[in-house]
Order: structure tokens, then sequence, then C-alpha cells
């Protein structure tokens, strides 16, 4: 089993390749979709969530509103410390569970689709590390299309996360999303095809 962590930086266009990857067959292990499901009304993280910060985060049919949340820790460090080290348990449990079930299967190849890999550490847990990489002016630009952001709010969440150019440095390979789809789906499909020809190979 071979296990290809991916990540990039917000408006990078992760998602994208992440899709891109799916088409190609792909299984992705989606750290986003699990950390949405771990915090369903009820579940564990979410009492433990509500519990610290309070009923006024909830929307009327008790989910918790993202929006409301995200305020909250994206000016406050310590908060998104807290709110971290309530969910990043869960979400690695998941994980591992996701691996573990892939792994029985016999699955050659698992994606870890992952925005935080690094900063949490789980790039250890891969073999290879993609980063897909877009400069600053391109991810300010879709921020804002995409978000209806400011240009000082789409900025700032870019600043608030560790620099692309800092995730290329430890990346094994990346992916240039400067240019149009089809110029993304070209290098993802010809590393794609490079990895599993080499895992043949070993076979």
């Amino acid at each position: 089993m071979f296990i290809l962590g991916l990540t990039g930086g917000i408006a990078s266009g992760k998602s994208t390749v992440s899709r891109i990857l799916k088409e190609l067959g792909a299984d992705i292990i989606d750290a986003d979709k699990i950390a949405r499901n771990i915090v369903e009304p009820q579940k564990d993280a979410w009492k433990e969530i509500v519990a610290h910060f309070g009923e006024e985060i909830l929307t009327k049919n008790k989910s918790i509103d993202r929006i409301r949340l995200g305020n909250i820790i994206f000016n406050d460090e310590n908060e998104k410390k807290i709110l971290e080290s309530i969910t990043h348990k869960y979400i690695k449990s998941e994980i591992e569970h996701c691996l573990s079930v892939l792994e029985e299967k016999r699955t050659e190849v698992i994606v870890l689709d992952i925005p935080l890999l690094f900063e949490v550490g789980w790039d250890k847990m891969a073999d290879e590390v993609w980063v897909v990489y877009a400069d600053e002016k391109n991810q300010l630009n879709r921020l804002i299309q995409r978000n209806n952001w400011s240009k000082e709010e789409a900025k700032a969440r870019i600043n608030s996360q560790m620099s692309l150019k800092e995730k290329v440095k430890r990346a094994s390979f990346v992916i240039d999303n400067n240019k149009d789809i089809d110029y993304t789906k070209k290098q993802v499909s010809n590393r794609w095809r490079y990895l599993r020809d080499g895992l043949k190979g070993n076979d």
C-alpha cells in the first residue's frame, strides 16, 4: 500500500487536483469531509466544541455555524489551538480507520487529501507528498471571487497558513496550478502514471 499525501494552500487548487486523481481511479481520504462529519450534532467532537465555545455558535438545527466559529478562532490564536486540540484527535482516528479498511481491500495507492498535512505533522504518514502551488496573486483573485472577500480579508487568510513556498520546499512533487485546467491535468496524469508504473516495477 502506497500512501500519497496531497496538500496546498487556501485557493491553490488542491480540491481540483484531488478530483482529477479520483477520476484517474485513486482512493481519496478527504480530511475536510471527515472534519465536517465528526462535528455533526451530538457526536463526541460536537459535544466538546459546544462545551467550550457555547451554544451561541450553533444554528437553529443545532449544527455548528462554521462562519461564527471561524470568526472566533481566526481572531484568537489560543481559541484556534483549543479547537484543533479537540478536532484533530477525532480526524486522525478516522483517517487511520479509513486506511485500515482500504488496506484490507488491498488498495494499491491511497491519497490523503489534507490541507494542514505539514502543520499537524501528518506528512509522516505519507510515502510521497504532492503540494499544489499557485502564486499569491492567483490565490488572492480566486479567494475574492469564490468567497466574495475583500483583498484584506483574503490576504489575512493566506497569511494565517504556513506559506506555500515553505510547503513547496518540503514536497516530493509540486503541481503548478497557475495556468489552465488542462495544464494541471497533464501534470497530475503524468506523475500518477509514473507512480503507478514504479509500483508495478516493484511487484
